[in-house]
């Protein structure tokens, strides 16, 4: 008997791949751009198996949004061991590297914000659970601090701002944007009325 022209694998194992797959893909084209058909020819598979883990392009678009957001929330989770604004820094330095390293899906991501509402949802959704973390970080409760709250909510606009501005000229080290970014969360949260200075560890 023929063996079937994709190779078997557990159901696990087959969704990374296309999750893999699918961040790829995102990158180098909008939404409208791909169809099933075509991403089940990229990733060697039938459509209708495609079908099966995803019953939509929009299902698959969202799920790769999903699995980014969760890799960028393990590798900037501060650790507790460390005082509250080195873990800030180092987790800044780990979110910069992760931008570096999808630069193109990055700036696609923020440039499709407006059009596309499963990215401006994830985009909110991510930028409120990061600025909730930050403030916690920092010992603030941000129920019994509004400002602090606007501020390091209003912080993560201008950093995705900072990071397309990085992108165009490359007239900037990754540290010194780090830097740069620290100072400017540093002054919002003291125009907040917060006592805490950020500053380089």
């Amino acid at each position: 008997m023929a063996q079937p022209a994709y190779t078997r694998l557990q159901v696990d194992e087959r969704r990374r791949q296309l999750l893999e797959l699918g961040a790829k893909l995102f990158a180098r084209h909008s939404i409208g751009e791909l169809s099933m058909a075509r991403i089940a020819r990229e990733a060697g598979i039938s459509k209708a198996l495609l079908y099966h883990y995803f019953p939509s392009k929009h299902d698959f678009f969202v799920a790769t949004l999903e699995q980014a957001a969760e890799e960028v929330r393990r590798r900037t989770e501060p650790d507790p061991s460390l005082p509250p604004l080195e873990a800030l820094q180092r987790s800044l330095d780990a979110f910069l590297a992760w931008v570096e390293e999808n630069a193109t899906a990055y700036r696609k991501l923020i440039e499709s914000a407006g059009a596309v509402p499963e990215v401006g949802a994830m985009i909110d959704q991510v930028r409120q659970a990061t600025a909730l973390r930050i403030l916690e970080g920092l010992g603030v409760d941000p129920a019994a601090a509004p400002k602090a709250r606007v501020a390091a909510s209003a912080w993560l606009w201008f950093m995705d701002g900072a990071i397309v501005d990085w992108f165009d000229h490359r007239d900037l080290s990754r540290q010194e944007l780090r830097d740069v970014l620290l100072g400017a969360l540093g002054g919002g949260l003291a125009a907040a009325g917060m006592p805490a200075h950020i500053e380089r560890p």
